[in-house]
Order: C-alpha cells, then structure tokens, then sequence
C-alpha cells in the first residue's frame, strides 16, 4: 500500500460507521466478514467508501500493523 496518505489511516481509527450493524464501531475495528461482504455487494460512494475498501485490502492482506503508530499517535 505504498503511497498511502497517513490521513486516510488516521480516518479509519477516527471514524465511526454511520449504518447497519456496526454502526458506532470505528472503520478500524470492523470485522474482516463485514468488509467481505461490502466487497461483494460494493462499497459506498465518497470518503466512507474509500475508506471501507481501504480497510478490506489492509486487513485482507495482513498489513493492520500500518496502523499501530497511528494508534498510539506516532504519525
């Protein structure tokens, strides 16, 4: 995920999920199935999407370690 904006990063461990089940639960903490699922049926439009797929190839591809500096506000 080279060339990942560290803004983009920090959204998804500040954003909530606006709808459904998980609603209230930040982009980051969300369930690898959850994220399956919208990748099946497609993501969102805008910045709540991007976020979303962004989040699927991370977990996906086992890179969740980008954002532990984020988490403990080293970026």
């Amino acid at each position: 995920m080279e060339g990942l904006d560290p803004e983009i990063l920090k959204g998804m461990i500040t954003t909530q999920m606006p709808f459904g089940k998980y609603k209230g639960t930040r982009i980051d903490r969300l369930p690898t199935y959850y994220l399956e699922w919208f990748a099946t049926q497609g993501f969102p439009k805008g910045k709540l999407g991007m976020m979303l797929a962004t989040m699927y190839e991370i977990k996906i591809n086992g890179l969740e370690d980008l954002l532990t500096p984020i988490r403990k506000g080293q970026v």
